[in-house]
Order: structure tokens, then C-alpha cells, then sequence
């Protein structure tokens, strides 16, 4: 159980960077909170992504209750993306844990997956605009036929998050963006936020049985995060998007690449 006595300011002030940071970029706190840990105060890679996935879980069910009550959420892809991915997350624990007990074998895949999925992340922030203009010319997916996609997607989701706690927001938003298009884009968000709660209690209640969980970081860095998040999220429609988005494209990029040469 974490010591609530313990506080500790350089984390609360990172919770609270990161906070912001997604209130007013709207990218995943998993692709600046856990390589942060990792580079900046050399928090070991599986107890950097197990108490990132219990904080990420925590402020998306704020998020998600908001999204339930406006109804914009669509509970059918939620579904689909949640069948592919709880089973997959629960099956990447056990390899995961195998790997923790075999040796260091489990860091050196998080630290390899993490800083693909930062470089990926960087990518589809500078891109996403450009993939879904290409979208837009094609024929949109049928909802039907799209019941196998979104499975799949969330299957892979299920992978990436348990193993490096990020993908959900970069990978899934910009194939949901894809495959509904006729659907309004805040219901898509809100849907993927809803999604991001199951599956982050689900991974990082794994990683807090298999010892990955710090708890008084973790109550750090809700406490700087919370405010952060409020004060970002007024501030969102003030921010230079042309500017923030390749900044934060380039610091992204920068970090995978140190954490796969790390």
C-alpha cells in the first residue's frame, strides 16, 4: 500500500507536465509518462508501464463517466475492441511474467516495444491528418463488416498496452477515424476512452500481481496529473495546434529512439 505521507514534488510536477500536456494536446499520457519515468528518473521499464496503466485507468474513468452521461459513447465498438483485447492483454501478462522470472528479459522487450510505439506515436501525430484525407476518398467500411477489424485492432491494442502502455490513442483513434467515418468524431473518442478503461484496469492490475506497480508513485502523480489535465484542457483552444503537434512529434521521437538504444 502506497505511504500517502511520502510526497514527493519532482513527480507530482511531472504528473502535473503530463497532465497538461494532454489536456491540451490530447495525446495519450502513456507516451510521455512512461518514457519519462524511464529516461528521467530511472524508474525500472515494467514498473514505469504497470503504474502508468493504474494512473491512466484512474483519470480515463473521470473521462469515460463524462463521455456515458453526454452519450458519446458508442457501446458496440467498445464491445469489439474490448473482446479482442482483454483475452490479448490477459495472455501478454503471462508471457510478460514468464520473462520477469526467467530474468531481465521482460525490460528489454518493454524498453523495445515502448520505443517503437513512441516513434510510431510521433508518426501518426504528423500524419494522421494526411491518413484520414486519404480515408476520405474511399468508401467508408460498412458497420457490419467492420466487426472483424475493430476485433483485430483491439487484439493488437490488448499487446501493445499491456506490454509498453502505449498505442490506444495514437494506433486505435486513427483506425477507428478509418473504419467509422460515419460516425461523429466525439462518439469515436469517446469510445476509445471508454475502451482505455477496462483494458488499462485489466493490464495494470497484471502488472500490480506480478510486482510492476509502485503505489506512492503512482499517488504522486495523480496528484500533479488531476489539476494538470483541468488547467491543459482550458487552455486547448489557445494552443498553436501547428506548432504544439510537431514539438511534441519531435520530443516523442527523440525518446523512442533513446529508449532503443537505451
Amino acid at each position: 500500500m502506497p505511504d500517502v505521507a511520502a510526497f514527493d514534488l519532482p513527480h507530482a510536477m511531472a504528473g502535473l507536465l503530463v497532465g497538461f500536456l494532454v489536456g491540451l494536446t490530447g495525446v495519450g499520457g502513456g507516451s510521455l509518462m512512461t518514457p519519462l519515468l524511464v529516461l528521467v528518473f530511472g524508474v525500472s521499464p515494467a514498473t514505469a508501464v504497470g503504474t502508468d496503466l493504474l494512473y491512466a485507468a484512474i483519470t480515463k474513468s473521470v473521462g469515460s463517466a463524462v463521455h456515458g452521461v453526454r452519450e458519446t459513447v458508442d457501446w458496440k465498438i467498445v464491445r469489439r475492441l474490448a473482446t479482442g483485447s482483454l483475452p490479448a492483454a490477459i495472455l501478454t501478462l503471462i508471457g510478460l511474467n514468464t520473462f520477469i522470472h526467467v530474468g531481465h528479459g521482460a525490460n528489454t522487450i518493454i524498453l523495445n516495444v515502448l520505443g517503437a510505439m513512441l516513434i510510431l506515436t510521433a508518426i501518426g501525430i504528423l500524419f494522421q491528418r494526411r491518413l484520414l484525407a486519404y480515408g476520405a476518398t474511399h468508401h467508408p467500411v460498412a458497420a457490419d463488416h467492420a466487426l472483424v477489424p475493430t476485433v483485430a485492432l483491439g487484439a493488437l491494442l490488448g499487446v501493445l498496452v499491456s506490454i509498453s502502455s502505449v498505442g490506444a490513442g495514437a494506433v486505435g483513434m486513427t483506425v477507428l477515424l478509418m473504419l467509422y467515418r460515419r460516425l461523429p468524431v466525439l462518439k469515436l473518442i469517446g469510445s476509445d476512452i471508454a475502451h482505455a478503461v477496462p483494458l488499462a484496469f485489466v493490464a495494470g492490475f497484471g502488472h500490480w500481481i506480478i510486482g510492476g506497480v509502485n503505489g506512492t508513485l503512482l499517488v504522486n502523480l495523480l496528484m500533479g496529473s488531476i489539476p494538470g489535465v483541468v488547467i491543459g484542457s482550458l487552455l486547448a483552444s489557445r494552443a498553436p495546434d501547428h506548432i504544439l503537434r510537431p514539438a511534441l512529434a519531435f520530443v516523442l521521437m527523440l525518446s523512442g529512439i533513446k529508449l532503443l538504444i537505451h
